[in-house]
């Protein structure tokens, strides 16, 4: 049986690199903005506006209409602070446990669920930012910080009641988060994260470890965390091997690996129960 082969695989392995897209904070009660009816049953007064994900993902909004840019990032704000990891994500830290804390988490994801559920922050890649960071609209002291107060909104208006600033100089801030059409993002974080996941990699390639790739919720539309694993299989066939769990495209090649059609949560049971 196929989940058979996955957990000897698993059992078998050095090392662990979890990929993860939007799909794994699904059974934590997080929205999928994969579908545009999705999004659009998360923020009905943007399909009154017939506003789509793309379009209200970019960063104009914070300067042509700042109230609605932090309706909708101040929500996802507040979801994300107030919302508690899956117990999938327990199941996967008791994994890397078991592997002497030899991995890594390379994710899309800006909601800091990983770090909420106990992984260590100097082994996470956020590869779009982290909506717990702010940044300057100006970018004028090229800084970003933490926040950690909500964001108060009218949903219905859908508008911010209050509009974060920075702290520098009082002008309007923005999530430190990689915004469709965005060319002013402050990567200086996912910079540094991204020099660590590096140096991991380099040691896993020296040392020749087994390494498995699980890959959950990732999807096709911006494939980021697809090709992250693939090209690490292609270029490591010997010593990677990847976990595909995901409801929809979860066809993959036999020879990068394995795949289940199935949600995070039950994926994540599956293999590791």
């Amino acid at each position: 049986m196929i989940i058979d082969e996955i957990k000897d695989y698993i059992k078998s392995c050095d090392a662990v690199l979890i990929t993860a897209g939007a799909g794994i904070g699904i059974d934590s009660g997080l929205p999928d903005f994969r579908g545009q009816e999705g999004f659009w049953n998360t923020y009905p007064k943007a399909k009154e506006l017939n506003i789509r994900f793309s379009q209200l993902a970019n960063p104009q909004w914070f300067y042509t209409n700042p109230k609605i840019a932090w309706a909708f990032y101040g929500h996802r704000f507040n979801l994300y602070k107030n919302t508690i990891p899956h117990k999938g994500f327990y199941k996967l830290l008791d994994l890397v446990k078991q592997k002497n804390d030899n991995y890594f988490i390379y994710t899309s994801n800006v909601d800091g669920q990983f770090q909420k559920a106990g992984f260590d922050e100097d082994k996470i890649m956020e590869c779009h930012g982290s909506i717990s960071y702010f940044q300057c609209l100006d970018n004028c002291k090229n800084n970003v910080w933490k926040n950690e107060k909500e964001i108060s909104l009218d949903f219905e208006k859908f508008e911010a009641n209050n509009i974060p600033k920075c702290i520098h100089c009082e002008s309007i801030a923005r999530p430190s988060i990689l915004m469709f059409n965005d060319w002013d993002w402050n990567s200086k974080i996912s910079d540094k994260q991204k020099y660590r996941f590096r140096t991991w990699l380099k040691k896993i390639r020296k040392s020749k470890a087994k390494v498995v790739i699980i890959e959950i919720g990732a999807g096709k539309v911006i494939p980021t965390i697809r090709n992250l694993g693939h090209t690490l299989v292609k270029n490591h066939i010997e010593h990677f091997k990847l976990i595909r769990i995901n409801p929809r495209d979860f066809e993959i090649d036999d020879n990068i690996g394995y795949s289940l059609k199935l949600g995070g949560l039950e994926g994540i049971n599956k293999i590791l129960n």
